[in-house]
């Protein structure tokens, strides 16, 4: 099974492109999904479906045609289906402070569940071998970032937390609950939590394995765009994901000759060669700006021929070189990290465990160390040629 991931700043048009490379899959014959993973879901609306007709029919996969069907994760379902003991506790909780049920079962839909649940699917699906491509429309980049790190910070969180808490409170709470306005929360809710983790067993492995997920960043030719999509690089090469290819939407046609475009065209056409350097050796395609809105199948179509050769498969492996390797080198260890758009002064190393946490500004990713370099930490690091080595040595 292939993944594919269409990532970048809202508004650019990843679900239009993420539509379109779903039909291309279908018309060759793969089994194909398009997962909607974007909280403000708009993969419906893309195929011009009547809303009062398909509204709620899209929470699970809704077939186009029969190879092709469309998902949109739908929160409250899946709290009914995966959620229940946690969702329940946490109402529980935020009525006490006196606000109503409605108010209250808004407020329990926490961060993270919409990803968790597509996450879980993606799994499921996979077990089941039912499609062959799974395209997923994530949502702007910082909520992408958060999907592909759910499944290390999971980790992280069942490894070194889930434990200790699940006994302490199992200690406490008989004590607790006598005193406390607020009752601690059930074994059966740790049960659910252990529950689900146990349903994305693997989908980590799945999303850092470059023959099976492949990022797209979908970008404009806009400077606010370019650095964003830059930095979007960035973050997924850390996480251990592959980019095989940037997408640049909205090109202004070479018959656009009026005056009234022409720094457009100038700027456009400044950044379009910034982004064949920067970028390279991923491939940038180009899609022109249509006369007209992309909406329905008959349009989408008509940009999956602007986006793709004839014949040409979406869901072909192109580029599988890992974003990290580790490797020894003149009788020492080191970790090689592909960090293209970082700058020296925004990078922070250090070690926790067997694991070597890398920070680019606000992000950090955990990286855990083979067996032979688990001991080691972090001695020197350097920054060339848009790769990071990190030398480690004995304590």
């Amino acid at each position: 099974m292939r993944i594919l991931l269409f990532s970048g700043k809202g508004g650019v048009g990843k679900t239009s492109l993420a539509a379109a490379t779903g039909l291309q899959l279908s018309r060759l014959g793969h089994r194909t999904l398009v997962m909607s993973v974007d909280p403000a879901h708009s993969l419906a609306d893309s195929f011009d479906f009547e809303t009062s007709l398909f509204h709620g029919k899209t929470g699970d996969p809704y077939p186009i045609d029969e190879r092709l069907a469309i998902h949109e994760v739908n929160i409250q379902k899946e709290i009914k289906r995966h959620w229940r003991e946690i969702s329940s506790y946490v109402i529980s909780v935020l009525r006490t402070t006196g606000i109503s049920d409605v108010e209250a079962e808004e407020l329990a839909i926490l961060p993270g569940m919409e990803e968790l649940s597509a996450m879980m699917y993606v799994n499921q699906f996979r077990r089941e071998q039912r499609y062959d491509v799974i395209v997923l429309d994530c949502a702007p980049t910082a909520e992408s970032m958060r999907f592909v790190s759910m499944p290390t910070t999971l980790e992280w969180y069942m490894k070194h937390i889930f434990p200790f808490q699940r006994g302490i409170l199992k200690a406490v709470r008989p004590l607790a609950n006598r005193v406390s306005p607020v009752e601690l929360p059930t074994d059966n809710y740790f049960a659910n939590i252990q529950e689900l983790f146990g349903k994305l067993e693997g989908i980590g492995e799945l999303l850092e394995d470059p023959h099976v997920t492949s990022v797209r960043l979908v970008t404009n030719p806009e400077r606010m765009v370019l650095r964003e999509t830059q930095r979007a690089f960035v973050y997924f090469s850390l996480h251990g994901l592959a980019v095989d290819g940037v997408i640049v939407n909205r090109v202004l046609p070479q018959e656009v000759t009026d005056a009234y475009f022409q720094e457009w065209r100038t700027s456009q056409a400044r950044i379009l060669e910034e982004i064949d350097v920067y970028f390279a050796p991923v491939p940038a395609k180009r899609v022109p700006l249509f006369t007209h809105e992309v909406l329905g199948r008959e349009r989408l179509e008509e940009l999956a021929r602007a986006l793709y050769r004839e014949g040409e498969d979406p869901a072909a492996v192109t580029r599988i070189e890992a974003p990290y390797t580790f490797a020894k080198c003149d009788g020492h260890y080191e970790v090689r990290l592909q960090l293209p758009f970082a700058v020296k002064g925004e990078v922070g190393l250090f070690k926790k465990g067997d694991e070597l946490v890398v920070e680019i500004g606000t992000l950090r990713r955990h990286i855990g160390l083979p067996t032979s370099m688990a001991s080691l930490s972090p001695n020197r690091a350097k920054l060339e040629n848009r790769i990071l080595t990190v030398e480690m040595k004995e304590n």
